[in-house]
């Protein structure tokens, strides 16, 4: 039987990088245990009145955030606040698939395409990786806002 699994990232700003990753992957901020949201609510919105309403501290709201695969298909994702920066390269990184089925300068344009939304959001691009048959299809390095690296496959 296989497993699901959650991926953790550890985060100064655990709402901030919650949120470029749900532009990145698709997916979305669920809402809090026991509410409702009506159609087009914002759910980090729905998070603070709920968090103020359980009492829960104002400096201590943004400890932690979260978000699912709309189609509930895909890992849960959890951001978790830590004191300390990161200092080397993560042992972990996630490969965002952005040009499934394609090939040579097609593949190569589609990944540039993402990697310019991406930039946008927040992203800082490292370095493009250029096809090598029959190993590499080519591939885009990126971090994320708080320098966890990422690459656009």
């Amino acid at each position: 039987m296989s497993r699901h699994i959650q991926v953790t990232f550890d985060a100064h700003d655990p709402r901030a990088l919650s949120s470029f990753w749900r532009d990145v992957l698709g997916y979305v901020h669920p809402a809090p245990p026991g509410v409702e949201l009506p159609e087009g609510a914002d759910p980090l919105a729905a998070w603070d009145d709920f968090l103020a309403r359980i009492g829960v501290p104002e400096d201590q709201r943004n400890t932690r955030s979260a978000i699912e695969d709309p189609d509930g298909s895909g890992p849960r994702v959890f951001f978790q606040q830590v004191p300390e920066d990161k200092v080397a390269k993560n042992r972990v990184h996630l490969d965002v698939r952005a040009a499934p089925g394609l090939q040579g300068e097609e593949r190569m344009a589609a990944l540039e395409a993402e990697c310019d939304r991406l930039v946008a959001l927040g992203a800082t691009r490292v370095r493009r990786d250029e096809p090598a048959p029959p190993m590499s299809s080519g591939y885009i390095v990126m971090t994320d806002p708080e320098g966890n690296e990422f690459c656009l496959d």
